[in-house]
């Protein structure tokens, strides 16, 4: 899920890392809107916003815009530095780190968040987007740009590219590509609603703790890596 990268990616590999990454963008995307009102998972709309604001003359509001923006851009900047360093001395394990750091992240916002939600939401707000940029970044890398998660513009434009495409493409391998690719696509979606509807349902009872559901979910996918990455070189050992 997380190791394999290159050609050693199949269509599986992408799914399972998409439908876990996409359930935890959702959780995030839903539980910190409600906390702070602000997106959380995509800086779209924060673009439009700090040039409102700087159009406005509110140059204070449009510099707090333009740190959602920097701060899920520094997460970009984070894992994709993590990954190349951690590179140059070993392949194995590249991605532990960087999903680590966004375990940290997520376990801390839960825990502590309520505590100064009202006082510093943009700490929530700026915390969240640089988790989300390190998981776009390094899902991307992983995936060959073939996996996003943090958002769903992209996808449903390449959806409905695709979904079209069915009705010309006739040749039987060009369509299972496509079959694919939907599949991944809609895969991705759906997670990322499930995620958002338990965030949402759950964020009524239990405030920003629902963080710790995305947190142990990316727990649960390193354990589960690790362990079948250590299943498979004990097949490789005694059955070489």
């Amino acid at each position: 899920m997380f190791t394999h990268q290159g050609k050693t990616r199949t269509l599986a590999h992408n799914l399972r890392i998409a439908s876990l990454l996409s359930f935890v963008a959702g959780i995030v995307n839903v539980a910190g809107f409600l906390a702070v009102q602000k997106l959380t998972t995509n800086v779209t709309g924060h673009f439009a916003f700090f040039v409102d604001e700087i159009l406005q003359l509110h140059f204070w509001k449009g510099f707090v815009y333009f740190l959602y923006i920097f701060f899920f851009f520094l997460g970009s900047f984070v894992s994709s530095y993590l990954v190349e360093l951690i590179s140059q001395k070993t392949e194995r394990n590249i991605y532990v780190f960087p999903t680590s750091i966004e375990i940290v992240i997520l376990f801390s916002i839960g825990l502590f968040g309520g505590n100064i939600i009202t006082e510093q939401p943009n700490i929530i707000a700026c915390s969240l987007l640089f988790s989300m940029g390190l998981q776009n970044s390094l899902v991307t890398k992983i995936s060959n740009a073939t996996v996003r998660t943090t958002h769903l513009t992209g996808l449903f434009t390449d959806l409905g590219i695709e979904l079209s495409q069915l009705f010309f493409y006739k040749e039987n391998e060009m369509k299972t590509k496509l079959y694919s690719s939907i599949k991944l696509r809609l895969t991705i979606i759906s997670f990322f609603f499930i995620g958002g509807i338990i965030g949402g349902l759950l964020y009524v009872k239990i405030d920003l703790k629902v963080l710790f559901i995305a947190g142990i979910t990316l727990l649960f996918g390193l354990i589960y890596d690790n362990l079948k990455l250590k299943i498979i070189m004990l097949n490789r050992k005694y059955n070489p």
